[in-house]
């Protein structure tokens, strides 16, 4: 049998496995809006714990570090925070599935401890597209995230064969905690179309956004034939979204397929406010997955008013500075900082020993938060 043939057949054999499964509906607008009158103002950060390079690190057994995520989770508790935003991997649920997921309920157990529900990262199309399970390796010199990896890998992305492995993964994960209320929503694959040209952009292979694009809606129809009780999303990041006709294939489908709308954003609060307005048309809620970047004029200065405003939902990216050195700027891809420290810290809030990057962030956190924790 040829190879398209045999991919065809395979793809064949996942649509009617689809077709087949107990399918709950995208959320109306008023369900989304009912669910989110519900919630506090969200806030939070996009979550690893010092110790962890990537995902992988985090969630498998040899160095799942929960003394460190307790102290973390203490950190943003003080600051008042109630979400943080986590990644997971497949590859952790390949190696072993029964123990990934009761990591993830130890971790949830952690984070309610300290009044946090999180949105948990079923996949992801950013950085390092050959992610490889056991030993992780050391952060490079001077250069930003320079160990996350995708997940799933390109192997399985390329290959129909392979597909069954991620799809299962999303499926079982998703219904094992389908009404855990201690988690607040999933996003289900975040930046879909980043095809990482400052990184790893030489080592993507060909067809990869498309490749996405294929099977976006089978793991949007997977996850939902779990029967989550909590939302499903996935986040614009780039382009032009003022009217429907501007959005890419891709950002048209994340948009359909989504009980609640969300979206990343690196700008002024200027340009974080125009695209509230613009997302605003599809009266969902909305979610700020991804802000603050000091170098790029999004700080929490600047942004976080402008969320309360509108009851956005904001995850800036990184709470405390460790292996994934997120603290240094994008650019240090091109210009590693191996013999300079950058002018000013890119993400990140604490040090690895919980003192504050700058202070008086933390302060106005906790004002716009009500936070009430100590000083650090």
């Amino acid at each position: 049998m040829t190879a398209p043939k045999r991919h065809l057949l395979i793809a064949l054999s996942l649509f009617l496995n689809t077709a087949a499964m107990a399918q709950s509906e995208r959320w109306s607008e008023k369900a989304a809006n009912d669910w989110y009158r519900k919630q506090p103002w969200l806030v939070g950060s996009n979550y690893i714990p010092a110790t962890a390079i990537n995902q992988l690190e985090m969630w498998q057994a040899d160095t799942f570090d929960p003394a460190r995520i307790n102290l973390e989770l203490g950190w943003a508790e003080d600051l008042g925070m109630n979400t943080m935003r986590v990644f997971l991997h497949d590859l952790a649920w390949q190696q072993d599935a029964g123990g990934f997921k009761r990591r993830i309920a130890r971790f949830l157990g952690i984070a309610e401890k300290h009044g946090i529900r999180p949105i948990l990262v079923l996949f992801d199309s950013c950085w390092d597209p050959f992610p490889q399970p056991g030993r992780q390796p050391v952060p490079r010199p001077g250069v930003h995230n320079s160990g996350w990896v995708q997940s799933p890998g390109a192997k399985e992305l390329m290959d129909p064969a392979l597909h069954a492995r991620f799809l299962e993964y999303a499926q079982d994960v998703v219904r094992t905690f389908a009404a855990d209320k201690r988690i607040l929503a999933w996003d289900v694959w975040n930046e879909p179309d980043n095809m990482n040209t400052s990184s790893y952009g030489t080592s993507e292979p060909p067809g990869e956004r498309e490749a996405v694009m294929a099977v976006l809606p089978t793991v949007f129809e997977w996850v939902r034939s779990g029967n989550p009780t909590q939302p499903l999303t996935s986040g614009l990041w780039k382009g032009d979204w003022s009217a429907p006709e501007k959005l890419s294939p891709t950002e048209k489908m994340q948009i359909g397929l989504s009980d609640v709308v969300s979206f990343h954003n690196y700008d002024s609060p200027e340009e974080f406010e125009k695209r509230v307005r613009w997302l605003q048309a599809y009266n969902r809620p909305i979610l700020c997955t991804e802000y603050m970047a000091r170098a790029n004029q999004s700080t929490f200065q600047g942004i976080l008013p402008v969320a309360k405003k509108y009851k956005v939902a904001a995850w800036n990216w990184g709470l405390v500075t460790g292996k994934t050195q997120t603290n240094l700027p994008w650019d240090s891809w091109q210009k590693p900082y191996t013999d300079r420290e950058p002018a000013m810290w890119f993400h990140d809030i604490f040090n690895f020993d919980g003192k504050a990057y700058r202070p008086e962030e933390v302060e106005f956190i906790k004002q716009m938060t009500g936070g009430k924790g100590k000083r650090r």
